[in-house]
């Protein structure tokens, strides 16, 4: 397994992680399989969506906002339980096929760092599956 950290600097934003899991996939050596990549953390998720137009991006984010906002008076006394209703909604791992060395992934597709009680410093562990 590879780790690597990240900063976020929003409370709620999609980091685009695509290039460290190509990284992460030479550093293992790995040429045909998958990954599995997880972010072991409750209050942030991983999702693989279109990173052509950033405004995908800002959309995702906006219907996450009105499925979980943040002031709907939770009894979470933390102040960040639509952090953890958000994170679940995206889900903490994503299973990414690797063929020729790199993620397979279609043409507008790439795999976001969803972080949704930011700004902090996180991990994102990467396991290959050899195949």
């Amino acid at each position: 397994m590879l780790r690597f950290e990240l900063d976020t600097d929003r409370r709620d934003q999609f980091v685009d992680i695509t290039e460290r899991i190509e990284d992460a996939c030479r550093e293992l050596g790995l040429e045909r399989g998958a990954v599995l990549v997880h972010v072991p953390h409750t209050t942030a998720g991983v999702t693989v969506n279109e990173g052509y137009d950033p405004a995908v991006a800002t959309d995702v984010l906006g219907v996450l906002g009105r499925f979980a906002p943040a002031d709907a008076g939770y009894a979470h006394m933390e102040g960040n339980s639509d952090s953890h209703a958000k994170a679940i909604a995206t889900g903490c791992s994503q299973l990414v096929p690797v063929d020729g060395g790199r993620p397979a992934l279609g043409r507008w597709q790439r795999i976001f760092f969803c972080e949704f009680d930011g700004p902090r410093r996180r991990q994102v562990w990467v396991t290959p599956l050899r195949g």
